[in-house]
């Protein structure tokens, strides 16, 4: 059986969508129809909608094994059209943004949102500090609370070249771009062969990749 069963409104046909989503980010054809069948155990959980609600996250998968934050964190940032639920197009071009093939700015760009956690436009302590807990913990790190606040304080002084106790935009893409070894948090290896890295996935594809 094939994975694509999506309730909510959708182009004329699975290969259609696939096409789409394939034409607007990294992954193939191929890959897409496996991500469905993710996205399908994920939205079945508890209603079989067609849609991710958040309460999802924790009832059927953990979206940490994708990416090092928070699950409300995680589901905030896939919500583009912010309507409380994630559609599979949302889940696509967001999870995207973590194949390796994604461009850098791209991945600059989702990071600062990722950690604005307030939606304020700047990256502020907090939001900092979860940066570099996902950093340390991609490095295999663990350190004690003081030891983390002892290197947000060290990467405050550094981002924060205006000295107002806050990330802007400019300030962390001069950052980043000085220290790329801070986007590793930001790409996902085995996505760039998902259908490889998850065989259990079943694959009905009607188009070469």
């Amino acid at each position: 059986m094939s994975c694509f069963g999506l309730k909510k409104a959708r182009p004329k046909n699975k290969l259609e969508l696939s096409t789409i989503l394939a034409s607007e980010t990294s992954f193939t054809v191929n890959e897409i129809e496996a991500l469905l069948c993710t996205f399908k155990k994920l939205s079945s959980a508890i209603i079989d909608d067609g849609v991710i609600h958040k309460a999802m996250l924790s009832v059927a998968y953990n979206l940490r094994n994708f990416i090092p934050v928070t699950r409300s964190e995680v589901f905030d940032m896939f919500d583009t059209k912010r309507d409380g639920v994630i559609g599979f197009g949302e889940f696509v071009r967001s999870l995207s943004i973590f194949h390796p093939n994604a461009s850098e700015e791209k991945k600059i760009e989702f990071a600062f949102r990722l950690f604005d956690l307030r939606q304020s436009g700047y990256i502020e302590r907090q939001g900092l500090k979860e940066m570099v807990l996902a950093t340390l913990t991609e490095s295999d790190l663990t350190v004690t609370d003081d030891v983390a606040e002892a290197i947000v304080d060290k990467t405050m002084k550094e981002v924060d070249s205006k000295g107002d106790g806050k990330i802007d935009n400019e300030e962390w893409r001069d950052y980043v771009t000085k220290n790329p070894s801070l986007l590793k948090i930001m790409t996902l290896p085995y996505l760039k062969d998902i259908t490889m890295a998850f065989p259990s996935f079943i694959l009905h594809s009607e188009v070469e990749d």
